[in-house]
């Protein structure tokens, strides 16, 4: 992994002093909203493959994200390999830094590395219909809605009626601008 730098951020790869800052993102009930229905995380009970969801910052597929100006804490980005030429987008920020186009950056910046460096043909991403504002910056870096899944679970959560939406962008419509 290297370092990314957007006009604004720097993605670096995570490492374990990142641990408090994400710990802190798994606490705000916002953040968490459309993840587990707003809770505190507790770590003890996670799933041992939720690693791409709870990052200790040991991961070698997520990258923390601060800014430029002055090396604040922003979230954090991941590009998860699920296969050697499929790989998931993934992002969490600090409620603090939403609504200013930062989400976007970032997702831009890691699938120009993904498709110019990773060497994956496909980049996927996945959140619940109800969650405008993650749709957005996936429809914002070129992602397109692909499918809509409705699927009963123990944990449902507010929204989650709607489905799971999932976008997806092949390298044939990646934009290298």
């Amino acid at each position: 992994m290297v370092v990314l730098t957007t006009d604004r951020l720097t993605l670096r790869p995570c490492r374990p002093d990142d641990r408090d800052d994400f710990v802190g993102l798994e606490h705000d009930p916002e953040v968490m909203r459309f993840l587990n229905g707003g809770y505190a995380v507790d770590r003890g009970q996670v799933a041992g493959n939720a690693d791409f969801l709870m990052p200790n910052g040991t991961e070698p597929h997520v990258w923390t994200a601060r800014r430029l100006e002055n090396d604040a804490f922003v979230g954090w980005f991941c590009l998860w390999p699920e296969s050697e030429v499929l790989a998931e987008l993934g992002y969490r920020l600090r409620q603090a830094d939403w609504g200013q186009g930062l989400a976007s950056e970032g997702a831009a910046a890691l699938v120009d590395w993904g498709f110019g460096n990773g060497g994956y043909d496909k980049i996927v991403a996945t959140t619940m219909a109800v969650n405008h504002g993650s749709r957005r910056v996936m429809e914002k870096i070129g992602m397109r809605h692909a499918r809509t899944i409705h699927a009963a679970g123990l944990d449902a959560i507010a929204g989650s009626e709607h489905g799971e939406v999932w976008y997806e962008m092949p390298r044939s419509r990646w934009d290298r601008s």
